[in-house]
């Protein structure tokens, strides 16, 4: 199969291959042309194309991607062609056999019948090495739709139990559990408990309003994760969670609830005041050790920092 950098490199030249196709044809066109040596015909389009990708790209879809270049100069479809597979190939689906690259018209579409109408997807976060994609809806269905499997699988559960939306959600690498946050609470989820009940946690309450959440993933503790919050007042918060937090006698269950309530008292949370407005994203880049937070705020939009400032007082 083709390697990410020779994958890249083949793109790059597919996209000088189409730009100069789509400069020659138009002048073609417009009777501006004088023919030479460099012509591109369809013989040298198709030659092209399988040195760059080898049998990675049928002959069939060589053919529709000189079809549609030379039908529409303006807006050629090239960009069909967006990611390749890499490393094994085990568990393709039997469409896929024999080509390793992605194209858009072989793509699936999945729809979830747990999501309302008039919803939207808010949050969607892939965790690579578990071969899986969260996605958080607004109004409050998480999915783990999984694809280990040959199909994908999914685990769904609706979370929303009052007005307040979801804003974000990731993946906790050490406890092994989903994360989101609501404009009001935190919530954990066991998604692997096998009991339809109490196997869901809501961390309340917050002072402001959550807009987004991200992992921290700084330790090699087993039992203890972190994530960063941002918030609508310009806050950036880092909360670390342990599993000793998540035992049933800590917790609260609500009646008629599929919670169950910790106080966010017990946290050990620390919080720093970066942006004069809404934070709409933080990230934590573990290669720099730094954190990123971005902000609607004209005059801070953008913070890049060690971590450790968060705890700063200045």
């Amino acid at each position: 199969s083709l390697e990410l950098l020779d994958f890249d490199n083949a793109l790059e030249q597919f996209q000088e291959l189409v730009d100069k196709m789509i400069i020659q044809k138009t002048r073609e066109r417009s009777g501006l042309y004088t023919e030479d040596d460099d012509k591109i015909d369809y013989s040298k389009f198709y030659k092209t194309t399988q040195a760059l990708f080898g049998s990675a790209v049928k002959d069939h879809n060589i053919q529709a991607f000189f079809r549609k270049t030379i039908n529409n100069l303006e807006k050629p479809d090239w960009l069909e062609i967006f990611g390749c597979f890499t490393g094994e190939t085990v568990g393709l689906p039997s469409q896929l056999k024999g080509s390793t690259v992605f194209l858009v018209s072989e793509k699936q579409q999945i729809t979830d019948s747990v999501i309302k109408r008039k919803d939207m997807i808010k949050s969607i976060v892939k965790i690579s090495h578990l071969d899986f994609t969260i996605t958080a809806s607004q109004k409050g269905v998480i999915t783990v739709f999984n694809n280990q499997r040959k199909s994908f699988f999914r685990y769904f559960f609706d979370f929303h139990q009052d007005t307040a939306w979801i804003t974000g959600c990731d993946f906790l690498p050490q406890l092994k559990y989903i994360v989101a946050v609501t404009e009001s609470t935190i919530i954990v989820w066991d998604y692997k408990s096998e009991e339809h009940k109490n196997n869901c946690f809501v961390i309340k309450p917050m002072r402001n309003c959550l807009l987004c959440v991200c992992t921290v993933t700084t330790s090699d503790v087993p039992t203890k994760d972190s994530i960063l919050m941002g918030d609508d007042k310009g806050y950036v918060y880092l909360l670390t969670m342990t599993s000793d937090h998540f035992i049933m006698k800590q917790c609260k269950a609500e009646k008629e609830s599929q919670f169950r309530v910790l106080d966010s008292e017990n946290f050990n949370t620390v919080k720093r005041k970066l942006h004069d407005d809404w934070v709409g994203r933080v990230k934590y880049i573990a290669a720099l050790k730094c954190f990123g937070s971005c902000s609607s705020d004209r005059l801070c939009s953008f913070v890049l920092d060690d971590i450790k400032r968060l705890e700063d007082n200045l």
